[in-house]
Formats: C-alpha cells, sequence, structure tokens
C-alpha cells in the first residue's frame, strides 16, 4: 500500500512530497487557552505576515512544513486552511495537546480512552468537524515532567497511534525527561520508531541523543538557523549520530515563525524567524564537513517523510 501525508489541502503521496521541515510554527499563541482572545485571528491577516516567509521557504527548496502549535498554544484550523491555500508548500496540522500549564480545562478531565478517540478522530475523520485531517499527534512535556496529566497524554497518544499509525512529537527539554517519556510511551505498548524527540538539542551530552535513536526515536535537532544556538554544535550532534550509525534517525527544523495574535502587528517580541536557514546555511555547512548530498536527501526528505507517513 501507498504511503501518504495528511496535509491540510489533503492527503499527498510521502514518496513525493519533497524536503520537509518538520517542526515550525505558523500560527501560535502562547497567553494559553484561559486568555481572552485566545488563538483568534482574522486569517486574511495572518497570511499577509506568514505568506511572504512562506514564499521564500518555497523559493529556498521547501515543499512541506509541519505546524506544531497544538491545542493549548493557539491551533487555529481556518488559519492553517488560508496559508495552505496562499502557497505551494504542503502543510500538516497537529492534534494532540500542549503540557500541563496549557491544558484546556475541557480537556483535564478527560480519561485516556477520550482522549485517545478525539485524537483519533482527527487523525482519521477530520478536525473540528471538518474534512481536513491532522497529521500527527503533537504533545508536551514540563521542564520537570511528565507531570500525572502528561503521563495520560502520552497513554492517550500510544492508543491513538496504535489505531491510526500516527507518529508522536513531544516537545521534551532535556534527556532525563525524554527517558522518563520513552519509558512510559513503551510501558503503553509503542514502538518508539512512531516517537520524536523535539529539541532533543537541549541536551548537550551527545551520548544520550544516541540512546535515544538507538531505542528507535527520531532525534530532532530544531534550532536550525536561531540566533541563540550555535550552529557548530548542531553540527556535531548530527555528525555523532551519523558516525553511530543513526543517520536514518536525524530530523532538522528551525521551529521558527510565527504570527502572534496577542501583538497588534501579528509578529512575536524576537520578531518573525523565516524557514529558510536549513537550505541557505546549514546544508552548506554540512556538506563542507563532508556529509553527501544524498544523506542530505535523507535527512531533510526521506526521513521526515518516514515519520510522518501514514
Amino acid at each position: 500500500m501507498k504511503k501518504h501525508i495528511h496535509t491540510v489541502r489533503g492527503p499527498i503521496g510521502s514518496d513525493s512530497i519533497g524536503r520537509i521541515l518538520p517542526h515550525e510554527h505558523l500560527f501560535t499563541d502562547l497567553r494559553g487557552p484561559s486568555a481572552a482572545g485566545y488563538a483568534q485571528g482574522d486569517p486574511s491577516a495572518v497570511v499577509k505576515v506568514v505568506g511572504p516567509h512562506l514564499a521564500k521557504a518555497a523559493a529556498a527548496g521547501v515543499t512541506a512544513l509541519v505546524e506544531c502549535s497544538t491545542l493549548g498554544v493557539g491551533r487555529n484550523l481556518s488559519v492553517l486552511q488560508a496559508l495552505a491555500e496562499s502557497t505551494p508548500i504542503h502543510i500538516v496540522a497537529p492534534t494532540g495537546v500542549y503540557r500541563e500549564a496549557y491544558i484546556p480545562a475541557s480537556l483535564r478531565e478527560s480519561r485516556v480512552d477520550e482522549l485517545a478517540d478525539l485524537w483519533t478522530k482527527e487523525l482519521t475523520e477530520g478536525i473540528e468537524g471538518t474534512s481536513v485531517r491532522a497529521g500527527f499527534i503533537k504533545l508536551a512535556m514540563s521542564d520537570d515532567g511528565p507531570t500525572p496529566l502528561e503521563i495520560r497524554n502520552l497513554q492517550a497518544a500510544v492508543k491513538a497511534s496504535q489505531a491510526t499509525g500516527a507518529v508522536i512529537g513531544s516537545h521534551t527539554i532535556g534527556g532525563q525527561v525524554a527517558q522518563k517519556e520513552m519509558d512510559v510511551l513503551e510501558q503503553a505498548g509503542l514502538s518508539l520508531d512512531r516517537f520524536i524527540w523535539i529539541h532533543a538539542q537541549t541536551e548537550p551530552d551527545l551520548s544520550v541523543l544516541v540512546s535515544a535513536a538507538r531505542r528507535g526515536a527520531y532525534v530532532e535537532l530544531d534550532t536550525v538557523g536561531a540566533p541563540f544556538q550555535p550552529q557548530a554544535e548542531l553540527i556535531e550532534a548530527v555528525l555523532a549520530l551519523i558516525a553511530a550509525g543513526f543517520i536514518d534517525r536525524i530530523l532538522l527544523s528551525h521551529d521558527a515563525g510565527w504570527y502572534n495574535p496577542a501583538s497588534p502587528a501579528g509578529l512575536p517580541d524576537e520578531g518573525y524567524r523565516g524557514y529558510t536557514a536549513l537550505t541557505k546555511e546549514f546544508i552548506p555547512l554540512l556538506l563542507a564537513r563532508g556529509v553527501g548530498r544524498e544523506h542530505i536527501r535523507l535527512i531533510t526528505e526521506i526521513n521526515p517523510a518516514r515519520a510522518f507517513a501514514f
């Protein structure tokens, strides 16, 4: 059976989707779900701000982008639909929920099976009564997590993943939390080749990244081009994973963006960071360190397509 990826415009074959950015943000509201005006925005205003950055990404060779702003941090399907119609880039929308501090009140008392059913429905039928199917399950752990509610979320995500084949990606700071999280996932029955450790670069001990890859997880380094992240450290992490034999577990992205509905201009406080550094800056650095073009294609096209495929 041919594998495909769920995008906002519909399914597309995973073998023809091209260069994928597996962790970006287009519309994000970090005020939390109890804030006035949370996750509200005029789609046309968002397109005006975000559209030029998507155009630059498309010109740089990006063909798909995974939106990681899930429930709790501003998922807005109408905005994503408007953006999808404005760009040739395929946009993947999430189901799931963010870490404990951002869990909406409507989901705090839900049982594991209830959450799993909700997420399975969004993955197989559509989000919020539409025909737009989510393309993955996005979770997040607290920095000292996983908390009991986050463990519940992980267990629900495993059930939804097993029912649909969806990959689970989780915001996870540091290797200690990641190891606890992977233990919970495995105990719930997940094969870790359906898990993405998001923000793996927050763990300075490269042997911990190698250990996660050995367990089967995707190791996502997603501060490419970030001014606060020494790019040489990311290069060394990539090279360490390649040397250990786990090039097929590497994902690269920017964790960039985004339209901020709390700002009058729609811009985050630090300004809008775009989606071109991987292609224009980071890949040349990898090439200069001896990583071949076929390996670049594996990391930036084949790996993310495999991760997000159904």
